[in-house]
């Protein structure tokens, strides 16, 4: 999906909001360990529930690769599930020398090589432009990099003042030279709501993948407020209030409702807007 197809499945759908799947086998209703892939039944569920209403999903890999291959299973099958009206996000974080990026890459780019075959996947930009480049060689994939995350150990290194700015700052600015708004996006945590006019000095017009809505306590009307460019610019990730509102048979039902209070919001939004 590039980026004028993102845009109108936008204003399609009237909705900027990325459903997070977090899967966590020990969290999902008990009915579903039944089946032959809990996990994947439990996606499957989520998704049919909810696509109309969003307009991404990010599994993050980390709960399934601590399943070892029948993780890997879900997530491949996962990942092919996703509808081609939806951005499929792989958060996987990585960032590496040139050839082991280049590996990680087809692992999630390359249907060939792997079964997956994402449209985005978060990076992590400590080690470099060549850590980055590797996955920027995949034709219409998207890079999405950390720049300003909401967790407490992000003031560590992102707040550190240089000559040019914070280093997050920093950050911004350097990536922009090896992609522009059409492959590349930032990470920026809803948390961080009023350092979203700071960012769009940087990054005017790019999308950002802003997680931390909901459970974490992010406010989405202040995200909005700082962070909504003239052609939206904004991923809105919710994970557990949406894919957890219930533990019960109806768990699916109460994601749509969820899902539908976000989406219903955005929409009041964007029309503020004129999108």
């Amino acid at each position: 999906m590039n980026r004028k197809q993102l845009i109108e499945q936008i204003k399609i759908k009237k909705s900027f909001l990325c459903v997070g799947l977090d899967t966590d086998i020990e969290l999902i209703p008990k009915f579903l360990l039944d089946f032959e892939d809990p996990v994947l039944e439990f996606n499957k569920r989520i998704i049919d529930a909810t696509h109309d209403l969003c307009v991404a999903y990010k599994p993050n890999s980390a709960f399934y690769e601590s399943r070892g291959i029948a993780g890997w299973k879900s997530l491949i099958d996962t990942s092919n599930y996703i509808p081609e009206t939806c951005l499929g996000i792989i958060d996987a974080k990585r960032g590496d020398i040139g050839n082991t990026s280049t590996m990680y890459a087809k692992a999630f780019f390359d249907h060939a090589s792997s079964g997956m075959s994402f449209d985005a996947i978060t990076i992590a930009p400590y080690m470099g432009s060549d850590s980055v480049k590797p996955f920027l060689a995949f034709e219409d994939k998207w890079v999405i990099l950390l720049a300003l995350t909401s967790n407490e150990g992000g003031k560590d290194f992102q707040f550190i003042d240089t000559e040019n700015g914070r280093l997050f700052e920093n950050v911004i600015q350097k990536a922009n030279s090896w992609a522009g708004n059409d492959r590349m996006m930032y990470v920026v945590g809803a948390t961080r709501a009023e350092e979203f006019l700071n960012i769009r000095k940087f990054a005017p017009d790019h999308f950002l993948l802003v997680p931390g809505v909901g459970a974490q306590g992010g406010s989405l009307q202040e995200v909005c407020k700082y962070g909504l460019s003239e052609s939206c610019g904004l991923l809105v990730n919710s994970s557990r209030s949406i894919i957890f509102a219930s533990s019960g048979e109806d768990f699916a039902e109460r994601a749509r409702e969820e899902a539908k209070k976000l989406q219903s919001e955005m929409e009041i939004l964007l029309e503020e807007i004129g999108f």
